[in-house]
């Protein structure tokens, strides 16, 4: 008999989706547009097609109302594919759905609620408000469609190189490269990453929403890295006095902080 009278038409199975937070403090197009084109220097691949979450619990009260068809169409000239919007309040409901796009509601805490039953300011760090320097738009956030695990699950490790195009995400765990991440690649983590080789391409550690976690490398040459939704890019380079020796990445408060394993020295 045909292998194909034994299978199922369809297999329904849990998956985590990686998608970037699009994360919006304004609803003007034109600005969206201007830190969009700033944010990618006119790079046409920067986002290589992700999906995309699209964050408003920025946006100001008493904003003009959101055009989803244009806020769509704006990511996807940027080769982004919104699929959700995440902290909507209910009278955006319908018209957010009417637009093809789900809604997520966030299950994590505010950060003044977990500070009062926690008794520490670390949670804050976790979620960093908008500072005004920032462009309207933070779009390099790696959010994992389930909270993240415990961050003594295990680590994964990957012996071979990276290539370009390829993207790896260790969820709930540490990721360990022993190989080089090649330009283009993507390597993703809800704890720390260590690169025991060239780290190129772009990392994102912390991706649950951890800022305790950490980026590692033996050689930095990355394209983007990112600590718990806050991200550093490097169209001029890595700073130089630490691309040549090993280097680790950190979220300091609301800032990526570069340092020397083995040394104090910072950027």
């Amino acid at each position: 008999m045909s292998k194909s009278l034994f299978q199922k038409p369809i297999e329904i199975k849990i998956s985590t989706v990686v998608a970037v937070s699009a994360i919006l403090a304004t609803a003007d197009s034109i600005a969206l547009d201007a830190a969009l084109a700033e944010m990618t220097g006119g790079t046409t691949d920067f986002f290589e097609d992700d999906l995309a979450v699209i964050d408003v619990a920025a946006l100001p009260a008493g904003c003009d109302p959101v055009d989803w068809a244009g806020i769509i169409a704006l990511l996807k000239k940027y080769r982004l594919n919104p699929v959700a919007v995440r902290n909507a309040p209910p009278s955006m409901a319908a018209d957010i759905a009417a637009h093809g796009l789900s809604l997520e509601t966030a299950t994590k805490p505010r950060a003044d609620e977990a500070d009062a039953a926690a008794g520490k300011t670390a949670a804050k760090a976790a979620t960093p408000a908008p500072a005004a320097s920032k462009p309207p738009v933070a779009a390099a956030t790696a959010a994992a469609a389930t909270d993240s695990l415990p961050g003594n699950a295990g680590v994964m490790i990957i012996d071979t190189p990276v290539r370009a195009g390829q993207r790896i995400y260790a969820r709930g765990c540490d990721l360990i490269i022993t190989a080089v991440v090649n330009n283009g690649a993507e390597v993703i983590a809800d704890g720390s990453i260590h690169v025991y080789n060239t780290l190129h391409g772009r990392a994102l550690a912390g991706a649950s929403g951890n800022p305790e976690a950490r980026i590692f490398a033996m050689t930095m040459s990355p394209e983007l890295v990112s600590i718990a939704g806050v991200y550093r890019t490097f169209e001029d380079g890595f700073p130089a006095e630490f691309a040549r020796s090993p280097a680790q990445i950190r979220l300091v408060g609301d800032r990526i902080d570069i340092l020397s394993v083995n040394s104090a020295n910072r950027a």
